[in-house]
């Protein structure tokens, strides 16, 4: 799959689960790629002083293991099963994909995605192959780190994970224009259509509340999120 493409996933979410997998089917077919498999009340004041979500926390530090930001990696040889972070990708040119196998088919493709900012991926035991092109070196991170998490965060900032680099609350984006912005809620970083709590593209005002219970929140292509309530 060529970059256009892939940035066109980026640029073009869908709004529910059932919708990710007929994105899949229906734009792997036409380009002979993967698809990107992978609402929300208005608070209070503005707290202050604001803190930037999404900045590497001390307490949650890398164990050790790194996978190298290009190449196909196997499970279990190459790359051990576990949460990975990237970070400092930027224009949507970091491409990752988890695999059930080496064929590069599209039925092949278990979850994927264009990353500008930080992306968070699990990749499980069972997976066969992950793949990972123009990205960052990935990190692994304890999936029970505290940190001390922000209530402000950018916009094209990529995945936040909640209580870590993100506060539980009330959040709003002002400006965002051709429904580029695109957030979502997540319950875990595996990415799998079933792992979406909810989502949704954005033109004008976005709010959106994000429970202590969620894993993460991604946001990308929109204007800084600030905290209300």
């Amino acid at each position: 799959m060529s970059q256009q493409q892939r940035n066109w996933f980026a640029r073009h979410k869908v709004l529910t689960a059932a919708g990710a997998v007929v994105a899949v089917i229906a734009i792997g077919a036409a380009m002979g790629g993967g698809g990107d498999t992978d609402t929300p009340t208005a608070g209070a004041k503005q707290e202050q002083p604001a803190k930037q979500g999404g900045d590497k926390k001390a307490q949650d530090k890398p164990k050790g293991a790194t996978i190298d930001g290009d190449g196909d990696f196997e499970v279990g040889s190459d790359a051990k099963p576990g949460l990975y972070r990237s970070t400092g990708n930027k224009d949507a040119g970091c491409y990752w994909e988890r695999a059930k196998d080496a064929s590069s088919e599209t039925d092949s493709i278990l979850a994927n995605d264009n990353v500008t900012g930080t992306a968070y991926v699990e990749i499980k035991a069972t997976d066969k192959l992950f793949k990972s092109t123009g990205c960052g070196t990935w990190e692994a991170v304890d999936a029970k780190a505290k940190g001390t998490p922000g209530t402000t965060l950018k916009g094209d900032g990529g995945m936040f994970k909640v209580g870590v680099d993100i506060a539980p609350g009330t959040y709003k984006s002002t400006g965002n224009k051709d429904a580029e912005c695109y957030w979502e809620r997540a319950k875990d970083a595996s990415h799998g259509t079933d792992s979406i709590l909810a989502n949704d593209n954005v033109t004008g005002t976005a709010v959106v509340k994000v429970s202590a219970s969620d894993g993460y929140f991604k946001s990308s292509g929109c204007g800084d999120w600030a905290k209300t309530g």
